[in-house]
């Protein structure tokens, strides 16, 4: 209580100031401008510094959409010489199994390939229709009725790339 009394006395309660501690108002000009300085100072490294951060970041998914890119185009090299030596054959060869059979191990190799990057195909046949794996090009009769709105027919794949849809399946319909 004393010393609530005491600053009553000095004058001190509610924002008034000693003039004693208080320094020239030039010198305290000074300091606030240092301090405003330094301050924008750091403003602008942590500014130069988030911008390089972004440039930085943006470079590497460049860097890792190239170099994907790049693996997978690797890995499709040898198919393509595979069906260079395939057609090259095909015009050489009067044996259209052999020639069958190349084209057999090249799609192998090529869907070896797109395997390996995460590429797998839906198989729809036989099962309820869901628009969101697949697109229904036409509605059939169905032939038997336990096939009413299942899909009777695929006119063309569906694939997921890592467990994203990347094409829808094609396919007719039960009615």
């Amino acid at each position: 209580m004393s010393k609530k009394k005491n600053d009553t006395e000095n004058g001190e309660q509610f924002g008034q100031h000693d003039p004693e501690s208080d320094t020239s108002p030039g010198a305290s000009t000074k300091n606030l401008e240092s301090e405003l300085a330094e301050i924008k100072d750091k403003y602008l490294r942590l500014f130069a510094e988030f911008d390089n951060y972004k440039k930085r970041t943006a470079r590497e998914r460049l860097d890792l959409i190239r170099t994907a890119s790049e693996d997978l185009v690797g890995k499709l090299l040898p198919v393509l010489d595979d069906f260079e030596r395939a057609k090259k054959n095909a015009e050489d060869s009067s044996s259209p199994e052999s020639f069958s059979e190349g084209v057999s191990l090249v799609y192998q190799k090529l869907h070896h390939a797109l395997e390996s990057k995460g590429l797998k195909a839906m198989d729809p046949e036989e099962i309820d229709f869901d628009p969101e794996l697949h697109e229904a090009i036409t509605k059939i009769p169905a032939p038997d009725p336990s096939l009413k709105g299942k899909i009777i027919d695929v006119i063309e794949k569906g694939y997921y790339l890592n467990d994203k849809i990347i094409r829808h399946a094609k396919v007719v319909i039960g009615e």
